[in-house]
C-alpha cells in the first residue's frame, strides 16, 4: 500500500515538472513582432536582395506653390469705345477665336451720327479748298484782300481737323472712313478678335447696351503663360534666372511639368513672399490659367547616406527598412527620409543602420508576411 502511494506522488511530480517545462518552452519559443523569420522556400520565392547605406550626390529640393498666370499682353478685355446696343454674338466660354474674326455685332444711332458728321465735314472742306484757291487766285491779280485769302485758309484748317477727328472716331468702331458714302451709311459695326485664344468670360446677353466702360468679353491667349511661384523671403537668395523647375498638381501629381525661371520680382508682398515667374518648356492645353500649381527646385547638391528608393516600405503613413539580423531573418525599422533623386533617397537618421545589411529587393514582400502573421 505505501509502495503504491509512493509511485502516485512521484508520478504527479513528475507531471507538475512536464508542465512547468512547456510553458517555459512555450515563453521562449515566442517571437518579437518586429522580426519575420523567413524559410527555406520563403526565402527562395522572395529573392531577397540586399544592400549597405551608401554615398549618393542628392539635391536639396526647396518645394514652392503658385499658380498658373498669363501676361497682361496675352489678356484682352473687350469693350466699345462709343458704347452700343448688342445685336449678335456666338461667343461661349471656352471657345476658340482667331485673330480678325467678327465676335460680336453692335448697333445705335450714334453711329450713324458719326458717319453722317464725317461725310458733311467732308463735303465742307471739298467747298473751302475750292474757295480758298478763288481766292488765293484773286489775290494774286489784286482783287482780293489777303485777310479774305486767310481767312478762305483757315476755313480749310478748321475742316480738316474736324474730318480727321471723327475720322480717328470712326476708326475707333472699325468703320473705314474713306470707305463711307451717302450710300453706304450703317446703323451697325463689326467687333473684332485681337488675338488668337479662346474665350474666357462672356458678360453681356442680346439686346443689352454696354457702355463704354463696360466690359463685354475676356480673350485669353494660353500660348505663352507662365507659372507664378510664391517665394519666402530667405529662399528667394537661393534662386536665380534660367534655373530649372519642375512643377505638378495635387490631381495628377505624376503629371510634371518643366519650367525655367524667367524673372524674379524685387518686390516684397507684406506677407513676407515675393513672386518668381517661370516659363513652362512645352505648353499644354490642360493647363489653365488660374490653376494652383506645386513646384520643386534643386537648389544645391550635397553628398548623403542613402538607400535605394525599393529599400523604403511605407505603412500607416511611416517609412521603414528591414535590417538582416541573421541568415532569413529581417527586423522592421523606422527611418526618417530626406529628398529623392535618380532612383535614391537619403535617409537622415543612419546612426541606427551603420554598417547595417538592409533589404532592397523584397521588402514588399516582408512587410506583407508581417502583417499576415500579426493578423
Amino acid at each position: 500500500m505505501n509502495n503504491l502511494i509512493v509511485i502516485l506522488v512521484v508520478s504527479t511530480i513528475l507531471l507538475s515538472c512536464k508542465s512547468d517545462e512547456k510553458k517555459v518552452a512555450n515563453t521562449t519559443t515566442t517571437s518579437d513582432e518586429n522580426i519575420v523569420t523567413l524559410s527555406d522556400i520563403q526565402y527562395k520565392n522572395a529573392k531577397i536582395e540586399t544592400t549597405t547605406l551608401q554615398q549618393k550626390n542628392i539635391a536639396t529640393i526647396l518645394k514652392l506653390n503658385g499658380k498658373i498666370d498669363v501676361p497682361p499682353q496675352n489678356m484682352v478685355s473687350v469693350s466699345v469705345p462709343l458704347g452700343g446696343y448688342l445685336q449678335s454674338t456666338k461667343l461661349l466660354p471656352g471657345m476658340h477665336v482667331y485673330k480678325g474674326d467678327i465676335i460680336a455685332i453692335m448697333q445705335d444711332q450714334q453711329y450713324i451720327q458719326l458717319q453722317q458728321d464725317y461725310l458733311i465735314a467732308k463735303s465742307k472742306l471739298h467747298f473751302a479748298e475750292l474757295e480758298y484757291n478763288r481766292q488765293k487766285e484773286l489775290n494774286a491779280s489784286q482783287a482780293s484782300s489777303n485777310k479774305i485769302t486767310e481767312q478762305a485758309q483757315a476755313e480749310v484748317n478748321m475742316q480738316k481737323i474736324t474730318m480727321n477727328a471723327l475720322g480717328e472716331k470712326l476708326r475707333l468702331i472699325h468703320i473705314k472712313p474713306e470707305n463711307i458714302t451717302a450710300n453706304s451709311i450703317s446703323k451697325s459695326i463689326n467687333i473684332y478678335s485681337d488675338i488668337n485664344g479662346y474665350v474666357s468670360k462672356v458678360n453681356v446677353n442680346i439686346g443689352k447696351y454696354v457702355t463704354p466702360a463696360d466690359v463685354m468679353f475676356e480673350l485669353i491667349n494660353p500660348i505663352d503663360i507662365h507659372l507664378n511661384l510664391n517665394v519666402f523671403e530667405k529662399d528667394v537668395a537661393k534662386l536665380s534666372i534660367g534655373q530649372k523647375v519642375v512643377a505638378y498638381d495635387n490631381a495628377h501629381i505624376d503629371k510634371k511639368y518643366n519650367c525655367e525661371i524667367i524673372l524674379i520680382s524685387k518686390d516684397v508682398a507684406p506677407n513676407g513672399t515675393t513672386d518668381v515667374h517661370c516659363h513652362f518648356e512645352t505648353y499644354d492645353k490642360a493647363l489653365l490659367p488660374g490653376m494652383y500649381m506645386n513646384a520643386d527646385v534643386k537648389v544645391s547638391t550635397n553628398t548623403n547616406n542613402a538607400l535605394p528608393e525599393e529599400s523604403i516600405v511605407n505603412f500607416e503613413g511611416k517609412e521603414y527598412v528591414f535590417i538582416e539580423t541573421q541568415k532569413q531573418q529581417y527586423k522592421i525599422q523606422e527611418v526618417n527620409i530626406g529628398t529623392k533623386e535618380n532612383g535614391f533617397v537619403s535617409i537622415k537618421n543612419t546612426e541606427i543602420l551603420k554598417d547595417k545589411t538592409i533589404v532592397t529587393k523584397g521588402a514588399y514582400t516582408l512587410l506583407m508576411k508581417m502583417k499576415n502573421k500579426e493578423e
